[in-house]
């Protein structure tokens, strides 16, 4: 059975959410009730999850840093559904690119241009291929 088809009473329980969403790659997050997807301590353990369900956090938690940096420190690319104000935050985005070097294809165009970020994007792309090529397990 999809989320979405769930009885409300589920889609408002914190503990029946975080469950649907450890079936479905933080999915279900956007079937939740509201009232979780703007509750901070709910979405910092979604967060912990699954990054990209940051999609469907409210819009005010998508500007918390807090949430933020929980979010790209589990999927740097969750960066891409952060606020603006905080795809220009260096601090975020040096931790999305920490986790995911394609990240940066979601800052802000002034921290794609900044050195620091681009050499720390660059290093984790690179060690990221090196991995993969040289990953025979």
């Amino acid at each position: 059975m999809e989320f979405k088809y769930a009885p409300a009473a589920f889609k408002a329980d914190r503990d029946v959410v975080l469950a649907a969403m450890a079936q479905c790659d933080g999915r279900a997050l956007q079937y939740a009730d509201a009232a979780l997807k703007a509750d901070k301590d709910f979405i910092l353990a979604a967060m912990a999850r699954n990054g990209m369900a940051l999609e469907y956090a409210d819009a005010a938690l998508k500007a918390d840093k807090d949430v933020v940096l929980a979010a790209v420190a589990q999927v740097g690319g969750a960066l891409r559904y952060a606020d603006a104000a905080l795809k220009a935050d260096k601090d975020v985005v040096l931790a999305a690119v920490a986790q995911d070097g394609w990240a940066l294809k979601y800052a802000d165009a002034a921290l794609q241009r900044d050195p620091d970020v681009r050499r720390a994007a660059g290093q984790r792309r690179i060690g990221r291929s090196l991995g993969s090529a040289f990953d025979y397990e």
